[in-house]
């Protein structure tokens, strides 16, 4: 019988999808005894799924319940087969990123400091905001106090399930989207990361929803936050190391561009990081794909790549398939 190690920290009832003809372990950060199993399903986070390893013996399959899974490889080597929650979070992390975008284009930040102030005239301050952040400080009446999201340019960098769920839910805003991945593509277009520098001088807002790689370590960095529009909004619904930091600061307190970030590097974030205090920032804990939802999506997932498994049929998500 398959052996199928889940989180213990999980509700057994969300664990009925699964199907029949395995037995199901809990797995914990604090057991003291060694578990034999087939398939683990860690922990979401991180650092109690790395404490929980050394305990477990025979593990052949780990299906994970994020798409992120840069910090499974080398924890349990190359001979295992590594599977992702590929879709699973799509609806969540893209409204994250659609939400993001409003909040800071209508300065929702700015306007919840307003509201505890409970000072209404403070609302012309958008106006001076305006004025600094796209560099235009010609007189304007009546005041602008928001910007609209309709008819800007939307970089997508990351084109996989969660972009296209991104570009989807903006389609009714008008935007014009500009996609980039790996590989090219004709329908939609679809440009290669390569042209990425002669892209950004058009971007009125830059997403990037792509993949922890080698490859994208700090793909954004000193340069890309120089070629971006002055006034251009950052939103990183993706992986901190994709953005250099320091960089970031810099352009963030130079007053260049905007940015909304889901993820940081480090991640946690100290308490005295200079990122907390930058201007023109909207920070969230790492929290795009936290809804009530969020595990049992997950593991109608893994539901599914168990059933696969067992049947001998190809799994949909692998991202390391073993040696």
């Amino acid at each position: 019988m398959l052996r199928v190690g889940y989180p213990a920290t999980l509700p057994r009832e969300l664990l009925r999808t699964f199907p029949e003809g395995i037995e199901i372990v809990p797995i914990s950060e604090k057991m003291e005894h060694d578990a034999e199993i087939d398939v683990w399903i860690p922990d979401p986070y991180s650092n109690r799924a790395m404490r929980a390893w050394p305990r477990l013996r025979g593990v052949k399959l780990v299906i994970s319940m994020l798409a992120g899974t840069e910090w499974i490889p080398p924890l349990v080597g190359p001979h295992v087969t590594i599977c992702n929650a590929h879709g699973a979070h799509n609806v969540a992390t893209a409204e994250w990123t659609v939400a993001a975008i409003l909040a800071m284009l209508k300065y929702f930040p700015l306007y919840l400091d307003i509201q505890h102030s409970g000072v209404w005239k403070r609302r012309f301050e958008a106006s001076g905001h305006y004025a600094k952040i796209s560099g235009d400080a010609r007189p304007i009446y009546p005041p602008v106090l928001l910007e609209e999201l309709a008819g800007k340019t939307v970089l997508l960098v990351g084109y996989g399930e969660i972009g296209k769920e991104i570009e989807r839910m903006l389609a009714p805003f008008r935007v014009k989207i500009v996609r980039v991945a790996r590989t090219a593509r004709a329908k939609p277009e679809v440009h290669v990361v390569s042209e990425l520098d002669s892209l950004l001088p058009r971007a009125e807002v830059v997403v990037l929803i792509l993949p922890s790689t080698p490859e994208s370590h700090w793909l954004i960095d000193r340069a890309q936050l120089a070629l971006m529009p002055q006034g251009a909004l950052l939103v990183n619904a993706a992986r901190g190391p994709i953005v250099n930091t320091d960089a970031l600061v810099e352009s963030l307190h130079a007053g260049h561009i905007r940015a909304a970030l889901d993820v940081t590097d480090p991640e946690p974030l100290p308490q005295d990081h200079p990122l907390w205090s930058c201007p023109n920032l909207l920070i969230t804990p790492h929290i795009g794909a936290s809804s009530p939802q969020f595990s049992a999506n997950a593991l109608r997932t893994a539901a599914d790549e168990l059933r696969r498994y067992m049947s001998g049929k190809p799994l949909r998500n692998v991202v390391q398939a073993a040696i």
